[in-house]
């Protein structure tokens, strides 16, 4: 596998886990009455942000920078998602299958991260993906 395929994918990951971030964010304005949710929906907002940041450092020690166009594309795409879903009356059930979808998502790019970054010999990167991937696979366990 060429390098190339794991730095675009280390961008396209960081842009992903931007457009978690504001997902998360909006949805966090709009479930005060369900404390349970709310605290849950908040853990993720931290743990999404700590997991920009770790693949920002990895990149940073691969001298990869992120991609501007793609963490604003993910953040206009939440946005959309977000107006989407805040007229509709059944607004935490939609929120609930569509953050478990995005959960599901994340996991198969953590997945494919991790073989990627095992064929290019990038420990770190392994290292890194595999505590993001934990991370993802118990929060969609948790929607589950």
């Amino acid at each position: 596998m060429e390098a190339k395929y794991l730095e675009d994918w280390l961008r396209d990951a960081h842009a992903m886990e931007k457009q978690a971030e504001e997902m998360l964010k909006a949805q966090a304005k709009r479930i005060e009455h369900y404390p349970a949710l709310s605290a849950r929906i908040d853990q993720h907002l931290h743990e999404t942000e700590h997991q920009a940041e770790k693949l920002e450092r990895v990149m940073n020690e691969l001298g990869i920078d992120t991609s501007a166009v793609k963490d604003m594309g993910g953040k206009l795409t939440a946005f959309g998602q977000s107006l989407g879903g805040m007229m509709a009356g059944d607004e935490v059930v939609k929120g609930g299958i569509a953050s478990y979808a995005f959960e599901c998502f994340e996991i198969a790019n953590y997945k494919a991260l991790i073989a990627a970054a095992e064929q290019a010999n990038q420990p770190e990167v392994v290292r890194v993906c595999r505590e993001i991937l934990e991370e993802e696979q118990a929060m969609a366990d948790w929607l589950d």
